[in-house]
């Protein structure tokens, strides 16, 4: 099977543009049971969910206000957090996301 490989250039904003997810939320909870990781899995625009140690890592494609929409369904849940934050996506989560592969020095 033959890859194709291409190059991709533009601004660090048209390059972040090629990923398919906007925006990361970050939730330090503990004990979060299978059950809710599922349904966050079914909220609008989530792309992918999970959950390691004590960390909830939520990616969205596209769509406004995540962090709040979040916020609401763990208040909604009674599913208490320590900390919750919002970013969007680095230029790493770019390459990974196109490369399958982590940036390296």
């Amino acid at each position: 099977m033959i890859r194709e490989k291409y190059l991709r250039t533009g601004t660090t904003d048209e390059l972040k543009e090629l990923a398919k997810i906007e925006e990361k939320v970050t939730v330090e909870v503990n004990d979060l049971i299978s059950t809710y990781i599922e349904k966050i899995k079914e909220l609008e625009n989530v792309h992918e969910v999970t959950y390691n140690g004590n960390i909830l890592l939520v990616t969205y494609k596209k769509g406004k206000n995540n962090l709040a929409f979040m916020i609401d369904y763990l208040n909604k849940e009674s599913i208490n957090y320590n900390k919750i934050y919002a970013e969007r996506p680095t230029l790493n989560d770019v390459f990974l996301e196109l490369t399958g592969k982590e940036l390296r020095d």
